[in-house]
């Protein structure tokens, strides 16, 4: 470490962040893992340790509506996330490739949203896609529907909802990786006779691979345990990973439950971060 870095001042600099994790994800991680061996109870708080156990994990094996509830949750990311991909890659590469005085002003735009509470954007999809809503009584009004179209309280609703929240955590890190590249190399490509689709998938995309990695960690781990998105516009029969934690709290009180069941799926998307961070490493 160089010397003009003070020991007080390293100290300060990493002690933080790490307090900060300690405070915030450590022991609540703890907290979470502690509540999830004991068993329901019916006083304040609703759970009991006096005598730990699995049977909250148990239950997340034995019943087979967690395991729906982990697989849907897990597709819908999945397939939300891919999508994101499709459309966000023209967009920063759009973005990348525009001219400098405009970057500023794109990226903002991209970012927009997030200036504008979470719950108000959803809501304003509601209005959007209702039966009664803006779509349909434009359509009907233009003559190209007779009946209102379903297009709330189902999966198409729940992908759409996900992509729109989600798509700048993808937008921003391939933004981040085609801004780098440089255009010479597919301009050398291009002079050796390659068809732009070969100049993507041998030039562009493979150095571009780690911002789409991030992109789609970025995008998938919190996805998969959306409950906003889900309730407000899958439903009743949305049964996703968010939702399950939400009633095993607040409409069953069985806080083991739902405390193991938030376990699983950090523990389960821990899996892809390592992957990630191991083939970093060997870059």
């Amino acid at each position: 470490m160089s010397p003009l870095w003070p020991p007080g001042l390293r100290f300060l600099l990493i002690g933080l962040p790490l307090a900060w994790l300690a405070v915030f994800f450590a022991l609540p991680f703890a907290m979470a893992l502690a509540i999830s061996f004991g068993a329901p109870s019916d006083g304040a708080p609703p759970f009991s340790l006096d005598a730990p156990g699995l049977a909250a994990w148990r239950l997340l094996v034995e019943d087979p509506i967690y395991a729906d509830a982990l697989l849907s949750s897990l597709g819908m990311a999945g397939m939300a996330t891919a999508i994101a991909a499709v459309i966000g890659y023209p967009m920063a590469y759009a973005i990348a490739r525009a001219p400098a005085r405009w970057r500023g002003l794109l990226l903002v735009l991209v970012m927009l949203p997030f200036w504008t509470s979470f719950l108000v954007r959803i809501y304003a999809w509601t209005a959007l896609l209702r039966p009664t809503g803006l779509i349909n009584g434009a359509l009907q009004a233009l003559g190209l529907i007779e009946a209102p179209l379903q297009l709330m309280d189902n999966a198409f609703a729940v992908q759409l909802g996900l992509v729109y929240v989600y798509l700048p955590f993808m937008v921003l890190p391939l933004y981040a990786s085609l801004e780098k590249l440089d255009p010479s190399l597919e301009e050398a490509a291009a002079d050796l006779g390659a068809r732009p689709a070969a100049i993507f998938a041998t030039v562009t995309l493979p150095a571009t691979l780690p911002g789409l990695a991030a992109g789609a960690l970025l995008m998938f781990i919190p996805a998969s345990a959306e409950f906003i998105v889900p309730e407000m516009l899958g439903g009743p029969d949305a049964n996703l990973l968010g939702r399950a934690i939400w009633n095993e709290f607040f409409a069953n009180r069985d806080w083991p439950a739902a405390a193991a069941l938030a376990i699983a799926i950090v523990v389960l998307l821990a899996g892809p971060i390592l992957l990630f961070q191991r083939l970093e490493a060997r870059r």
